[in-house]
């Protein structure tokens, strides 16, 4: 018969990699990461992974929008995955992008929830079609690297309902994750592997997950208080003190034994689920290897091209190749997700490949390069192609600045100074300010680009592929304009989230603050022009209808984003949101009809006074456009509320009383005999003067037993 003991021991892995295998149920095997399978090689360290595809991380997937290509991706590291014997991939990292130092930015798609969440949702779907488990993570509200193990994020339930919880449960409801793993840090002061309400009340309560919540390595504190909380499964393992501590608990009644054993089935579960791989079943490396050629062209972001200066012709122009990272290039982050790569491919050499005209390379930084001999490379040619970017971009440390290092700064100064005909290509798995981008004519936001990058960056340079890539996140002028700055990293065990819902574009937009490349942006080496969108609201949401034409000369992909807005909003909001996105593909000349859907519950915003999901009533006012602040359409809506208002009460203020229809009516009934007829109250302007005063209060300076009983009635009236 099944107890507490076994049951206690099938919540904690065996080993770092393993759950434990306890009688009949098998162990399963789990491991990182993202954007490629990192199983632990035979006798290396604990980060050293077995040979697998290297596919772009999701600082670039998340710049192509593109829901289809992250399902293939998906279902790629799924095949790997089963190939290798791995039950569970530790994957997608969503969490928001809310601050540019974060160091493990490299890993997470965007700013934005909705983007956020769309992505992810296919890259679940993708991995969990090939009989492999996804396990969303990090939850919740693990948006920096400092501190991260003790860190209390502290953050109003708006703010978090609104965006940081939004993307996970987009995630949970649409592709149903076998697993979502528990973060590190703690929300509003309790450690998010012993918060009930975050585990069991939100994510099984209102989102109906079914799966098994798995902690971050290392994450329990207390393996009794998460059960209690809604924790399955505490790694690494084994844990025989823990064990242990849950078995007396139960024993003593301080742990209710149906919480330890409704935990200890669902492991069973997910080991049901996970089904071992077929033996000797294999994946197609060469396959995936251009898949993930594929991605890396999608997400390049075109940021400048002046004068046409790209594509670059493929003969007759002599080409200089400037900085080690074309040559060594810099594809992944550090940490946990550290990828054994099949294969490499470098820029350098992809370059060559592509031209029949003479390439020259000189790597401008690192040991015994020369940036005197990186400018002579640069003067000789028709063209420089230089690579610069960052190295700081790991787990465990965030960063300090968005900076280029001095050295390529250097670099870059002397290059565009002996040839101003150059390409900057940058290498980065979190946004860099670019205040020297006037004095190059092309720039190329390249990110970490998996292992088929070097390629991928050839084909866009040379125009075998049309950048497509749009920007996931803002690019400021400065760290100090970012919405985070004066709340990052955070002190004495705290960081407050004081930007509130304005994160990322929505504090840019509402501040009207300048920046250096908006969200959403990218170039095209075609043009695209919108038609008049039209826009019909019915009880499923907004329909909008856009025609896109493309007017250049070759095909290209559009990435056609829809804000929306409600000026009349008796909450303050963004100027604009992100509520639906489509890429479409285009021939030259070709026009195309594009649907953009809302569904109603994205029109929902959280109301702290109601505690609940409330949609306002009132014309909402639809963008639709290539960036959120290239506006090419716009359109307004009527849409009806979903009739949720406050409660009023005697101290709710006269304002809120006023806003209520009802409640307005019966104000002015019981106010009547002092607004009028020479009334105390007669000739003021109440609302405007005492708007903000409660009703109570109202009744306390003009004390009359009939305002009271008239104010009692009135109240009584509204009240269920």
């Amino acid at each position: 018969m099944v107890g507490p003991v076994e049951d206690a021991e099938l919540t904690s892995g065996s080993g770092f990699w393993a759950t434990a295998a306890v009688g009949d149920v098998p162990a399963v095997v789990l491991t990182d990461g993202p954007h490629g399978v990192r199983k632990q090689a035979g006798g290396a360290s604990l980060l050293t992974g077995s040979a697998a595809t290297c596919f772009p991380p999701a600082v670039a997937t998340a710049s192509t929008w593109d829901r289809s290509l992250l399902r293939r991706m998906g279902a790629a590291l799924g095949a790997e995955a089963r190939a290798l014997g791995v039950g569970v991939l530790l994957g997608p990292g969503i969490n928001l992008k809310r601050s540019p130092l974060n160091g493990r930015n490299f890993e997470y798609f965007s700013e934005d929830p909705l983007l956020t969440g769309a992505l992810a949702a296919e890259w679940v779907l993708g991995v969990q079609g090939e009989g492999v488990g996804a396990s969303l993570k990090h939850f919740a509200v693990n948006s920096q690297e400092t501190d991260r193990m003790t860190i209390s994020a502290d953050v109003d339930e708006r703010t978090l309902r609104e965006l940081y919880l939004s993307g996970f449960e987009r995630v949970v409801r649409t592709a149903r994750p076998w697993t979502v793993m528990c973060s590190y840090n703690r929300v509003n002061g309790v450690h998010a592997a012993n918060n009930r309400w975050l585990l069991t009340d939100v994510l099984r309560g209102e989102w109906g997950f079914d799966g098994l919540v798995v902690s971050d390595w290392g994450a329990v504190v207390d393996r009794v208080a998460s059960v209690a909380a809604g924790l399955d499964l505490t790694m690494p393992g084994p844990d025989p003190r823990g064990d242990a501590d849950l078995v007396r608990a139960v024993a003593d009644g301080d742990l209710d034994p149906e919480l330890l054993a409704t935990s200890a089935q669902r492991v069973r579960a997910l080991a049901e689920r996970a089904a071992p791989a077929d033996p000797g079943e294999t994946f197609d490396a060469d396959a995936h290897h251009a898949l993930a050629r594929e991605i890396a062209g999608r997400a390049i972001v075109l940021l400048k091209n002046e004068g046409g200066l790209l594509p670059l012709a493929t003969a007759g122009q002599s080409i200089a190749v400037i900085g080690e990272f074309a040559r060594t290039p810099r594809y992944q982050g550090g940490g946990s997700s550290l990828i054994t790569p099949t294969r490499l491919d470098d820029a350098l050499a992809a370059i060559t490949a592509a031209t029949s005209a003479p390439v020259t390379f000189a790597p401008g930084y690192g040991e015994g390069a020369s940036v005197a001999e990186a400018a002579r490379v640069a003067a000789a040619a028709d063209v420089a192609v230089l690579f610069v970017g960052t190295d700081q971009e790991t787990e465990g440390a965030d960063r300090t600045d968005i900076d280029l290092p001095a050295t390529h700064l250097e670099l870059l100064e002397h290059v565009v100074a002996a040839n101003p005909r150059t390409v900057v290509v940058l290498s980065n798995g979190g946004v860099l300010r670019t205040p020297w981008d006037t004095t190059v004519p092309a720039l190329v936001e390249a990110w970490l680009l998996g292992q088929a990058g070097g390629s991928a960056t050839a084909d866009v340079l040379f125009g075998t592929v049309n950048p497509s890539g749009r920007l996931a996140e803002t690019i400021p002028h400065r760290l100090a304009d970012h919405p985070s700055y004066l709340d990052f990293p955070g002190e004495a065990g705290h960081v407050r989230y004081g930007e509130g819902i304005h994160v990322g574009y929505r504090g840019f937009d509402a501040r009207e603050q300048d920046v250096a490349y908006p969200f959403g942006f990218g170039l095209s080496y075609t043009t695209f022009t919108y038609g008049q969108a039209t826009a019909t609201a019915d009880e499923n949401g907004i329909d909008v209808r856009v025609p896109i034409t493309n007017t250049g000369d070759r095909a290209g992909h559009e990435v056609v984003q829809l804000y929306l807005s409600l000026p009349t909003s008796r909450v303050r909001r963004a100027p604009r949101e992100l509520k639906a996105f489509e890429v479409v593909e285009l021939a030259r000349a070709q026009t195309v009809e594009v649907l953009l859907h809302v569904p109603r519950r994205d029109l929902a915003f959280w109301d702290p006074t109601l505690t609940q999901w409330a949609i306002e009533g009132g014309d909402y006012h639809v963008a639709v456009g290539a960036s959120s602040r290239d506006l090419r359409t716009t359109t307004t809506v009527p849409v009806p509320g979903d009739g949720s208002r406050i409660p009023l009460t005697a101290d709710s203020t006269i304002a809120q009383w006023f806003a209520h229809p009802e409640g307005a009516r019966l104000l002015e009934e019981a106010l009547a005999p002092l607004t009028s007829n020479g009334g105390p109250l007669s000739g003021m302007p109440l609302r405007e003067l005492a708007g903000g005063m409660p009703l109570s209060r109202l009744t306390r300076l003009l004390p009359t037993t009939a305002l009271d009983q008239a104010i009692a009635t009135a109240v009584s009236r509204l009240t269920p």
